[in-house]
Formats: C-alpha cells, sequence, structure tokens
C-alpha cells in the first residue's frame, strides 16, 4: 500500500496503517507513544492518523521517529465508550472512528486499527466495509497465551456476536485457520471446537452439528480437526484454533484477563512478604520478566474482525503504548502477509462448498424411500 503525499515528507512505499488517535481511555497522546514505538521497531511502517489534526500534530511533533510517516485526517467528532452503535450508524460520519474505517475502504490503508467503543466499532465497519460474500456474522479472533510452540492460541468468536448457528460455527473455523497460517505461520493449524466435553453426544444441538460440518470441510480446507475441546484446553497444547459463540468467547477471554492480572498481584504481595522473599525476587527477576511478557495481555492486544472486506484491528480501550504498539504490529504482519485477499478467497470456496453440501443432502433426502427415518 503506498501512502499519499504526506505534508511533512515524501510519498512512501511504507505499509499504511490507519489509526483511530480517539476513543481509548487514556486518549490520544497514548495512541501516538504507540505508533511512536511501532515506528522504532519497523522502518516499512507508516500512518494515516485520524483526531483534531492541530492536537495531533503537538503530539506528532514531540516523536522524531514520526517525521514523515504520518498522515493527518482532521475529525472533531469522538465516539466514546457509551455510545449506542446504532447512535453512531447513523450519526458518526464527523468521527475519528468512520474516518479510520473510510482510509481502507477507499484504499489508502491495508489496515485499521481502534481503541475505540467495540460494538459501535463493529458495527460501523460491517456498514462501511461489508461483509465477505457468504459470510452471515463476522467474528473477533483473539490471541491466548498458551503451552502451544507458537506460544498463543487463536480463539473467535471474542464477542462480535453472542448468537452463532452451525453454519456460522463452521465460518469461524474456517476463518480461524486462515488467521493462524497467516499470523501465527502455521501451515496446517488444528482446530477444536469448545464445549461442556470432549464426548460427541455432549452439547447444545448447533454444536454437535456444527461438529460434523467442519469434520466434513477440514481436509478440503486444509486444517486438523481435532473434536470437541473444554476450557482447559483454550489455553493448552491440544489446538491451535478454539471455536466458540461470541458470548462463551468474551466470557472467557474476559476471566482469562482477570485471572492473569490476579495472578501477578498476587506474585507482587508474596515476594514483597519479607526481607527474605524481596531477595529471592531478585534472583529470580530474569524469569519473572519472562514470565510476565508471557502473559501480558498488552503483548497480543488486538483482536481482529474476521468476515470483513479489509482488516480492522480492535484494541484493548485501556491499552497502553505497548498494546497500541502490539495491534499496529498485527496489523502489518497481517497486511504484510495479504491476508485479506486470502481470507476472501477462503471463504468463497467455502460458501461454493458449502452449497454444493447442502444440494447433495438434500438430493440425498428427495431420493429417500417414503418412510425411512
Amino acid at each position: 500500500m503506498t501512502a499519499q503525499p504526506d505534508p511533512i515528507g515524501e510519498p512512501s512505499t511504507r505499509i499504511i496503517i490507519s489509526v483511530d488517535a480517539m476513543g481509548g481511555d487514556a486518549g490520544p497522546s497514548v495512541v501516538v507513544a504507540g505508533i511512536a514505538e511501532s515506528a522504532r521497531k519497523n522502518p516499512d511502517i507508516g500512518f494515516i492518523l485520524h483526531g483534531p489534526e492541530e492536537t495531533l500534530r503537538k503530539l506528532v511533533a514531540k516523536r522524531r521517529v514520526l517525521d514523515g510517516r504520518v498522515v493527518f485526517r482532521d475529525c472533531a467528532d469522538v465516539v466514546t465508550m457509551e455510545d449506542k452503535p446504532s447512535q453512531v450508524v447513523r450519526s458518526g460520519k464527523g468521527s475519528s472512528m468512520w474516518s479510520a474505517l473510510e482510509s481502507v475502504r477507499e484504499g489508502e490503508a491495508s489496515g485499521a486499527v481502534s481503541c475505540g467503543n467495540t460494538g459501535a466499532l463493529m458495527a460501523l465497519s460491517t456498514i462501511r466495509l461489508r461483509r465477505l460474500p457468504g459470510v452471515t456474522r463476522p467474528a473477533i479472533a483473539i490471541l491466548f497465551p498458551s503451552r502451544n510452540p507458537q506460544a498463543f492460541n487463536v480463539m473467535l468468536d471474542a464477542g462480535a456476536d453472542v448468537r452463532a448457528d452451525a453454519r456460522d460455527l463452521l465460518q469461524y473455523a474456517l476463518m480461524g485457520a486462515s488467521y493462524a497460517r497467516n499470523g501465527l505461520d502455521l501451515a496446517r493449524p488444528r482446530v477444536g471446537l469448545l464445549n461442556v466435553g470432549t464426548e460427541e453426544h455432549k452439547g447444545r444441538a448447533e454444536l454437535k452439528e456444527a461438529h460434523g460440518l467442519i469434520s466434513d470441510f477440514a481436509a478440503q480446507a486444509n486444517f486438523e480437526f481435532v473434536g470437541f475441546v473444554e476450557g482447559s484446553d483454550i489455553p493448552g497444547d491440544r489446538a491451535d484454533v478454539i471455536v466458540t459463540d461470541g458470548f462463551t468467547g468474551n466470557v472467557a477471554i474476559k476471566t482469562g484477563e482477570g485471572t492473569a492480572g490476579m495472578i501477578g498481584a498476587l506474585l507482587r504481595q508474596a515476594f514483597r512478604y519479607s526481607p527474605l522473599s524481596r531477595l529471592a525476587s531478585v534472583l529470580a527477576i530474569t524469569s519473572l520478566n519472562r514470565l510476565r511478557k508471557r502473559i501480558d495481555p498488552r503483548q497480543v492486544n488486538g483482536g481482529v474482525f474476521l468476515g470483513l472486506n479489509g482488516t480492522v484491528i480492535k484494541s484493548h480501550g485501556s491499552a497502553d503504548a505497548t498494546g497500541v504498539s502490539a495491534a499496529v504490529k498485527l496489523a502489518f504482519t497481517l497486511a504484510q502477509s495479504g491476508f485479506g485477499q486470502k481470507l476472501a478467497a477462503r471463504v468463497a470456496s467455502t460458501v461454493e462448498l458449502t452449497q454444493d453440501t447442502v444440494q447433495r443432502a438434500d438430493e440425498g433426502a428427495r431420493q429417500e424411500p417414503e418412510g425411512r427415518a
């Protein structure tokens, strides 16, 4: 993606990421600090920054690493966390969130990043970028720390829609496998379907139906289906992709974040208990830092909206500069791999395969002898 002429620099051939500078809990200063951190680490990235231009120019001017790397889009309105998605769809055209998505829609940027209101971002993304043909429900995919060699598992849906029928879960499996291939470099991801047990007779009817559909499509879609998995497998090494509905997925991710925070707080408390424990913490500082990085949600901040005609990354609203940088890095990695085009091709082939499967099933049903169950 080639940047438009930059008022503070020459045009470049960098991959351009569109960033909503407003909407996060800490304001635009943290977002600018985050993109500056990304710019220091990656010379091949540029930004379109959306928000009040005068304010943003002052913040960017303090970061020399951003010289010639930022194009501004002046937007006066901000989508707050309290705004209803329906309200934003009707009256949010002048907002930084809307503008950030327009840059992707118009082909100016390879992906968008926002720390703003999740419901509003999903609603606007669906309206402005549209769903891929055949996708009924977009999903949010997140990376969850795991015992796998790649250190993370993909889980979806993490809260885009509380409902999901068997066809939706099949699409989640295919989109999640594609994300794992491009985001985690896994040639043949293992996909598991989250349930209350691993036995095939357990679970709701739509889960049992989805089990059969995903199993039928695994070979054609080049992933391994490991069957039903349980909650303990989300951070485990049995599967690389965990498929579930948005209600369950959102509860799981929030529980994981809360548990990681509690463990960190308890460790700090334990190491402050006595002079000897404080000495032990000094001796174990390298191992503790390694553990902190492994479970730190900032390091994998960013949920990917899958099933849209464009890449959108939802950063946590409370993200600091490290978290924003992680979300930008994810957008860059997916753009560099051509993930959007690969996902569109995968979904298109799935729609055709699904139609063929349904047609064969209908033909088989018509040929069944009368009275046969």
